[in-house]
């Protein structure tokens, strides 16, 4: 997506101005920012919206990928970013966004609009793996499964080949459950 159609608040025009735009029906509102109201909303143009939030170095993950993939209709209230380079990172603090320090394999990590998503089977495998943590991820893990056939069972597979996952048993059965749903 070009730059172009994405409106950020307080760039180019100011939230007022965006507001009275959106009910005038000329733009839309996706996550932070707005798009033109005649242009498709796709995983490029959520990523874009996110771009701030996810600095170099990091890939949007968890809910945030999710969203991103086309889980759902309205982005996660904070947004999740996780380390992909091998050296640490000193992350910038937000209260919108979770910083998880740890590394994800360039082979999971996508680049959609300029900014670094996690695939669809590792943002899968990252939801089912906190699931013990935050059962808030279910609906997630759910709307992932219907945005993107399949990734339920690449998931799977994918942590029945790790060893001493914290969560794994409860997200092995959650993607289980999921698996036979979408058969």
């Amino acid at each position: 997506m070009h730059p172009a159609f994405l409106y950020v608040p307080g760039e180019r025009l100011s939230q007022p101005e965006l507001s009275a735009a959106r009910i005038d029906g000329h733009v839309v509102e996706v996550g932070d920012a707005y798009i033109p109201a005649d242009l498709v909303e796709g995983p490029d143009v959520r990523a874009s919206t996110v771009a701030a939030l996810v600095r170099a170095g990091t890939a949007a993950c968890n809910q945030t990928a999710a969203w991103i993939h086309g889980a759902g209709d309205l982005p996660p209230g904070v947004h999740h970013a996780k380390r992909c380079v091998d050296r640490r990172i000193r992350p910038v603090t937000s209260s919108r966004v979770v910083f998880h320090d740890t590394m994800i394999p360039a082979a999971d990590v996508q680049t959609l609009a300029g900014v670094a998503v996690t695939s669809p089977t590792r943002t899968m495998l990252d939801l089912a793996t906190t699931l013990h943590r935050d059962p808030r991820v279910l609906p997630w893990m759910d709307l992932l499964a219907v945005a993107c056939p399949g990734t339920p069972e690449a998931a799977l597979d994918a942590l029945q080949d790790l060893r001493r996952v914290p969560g794994s048993r409860m997200g092995s059965a959650a993607l289980q459950r999921l698996a036979v749903r979408r058969r």
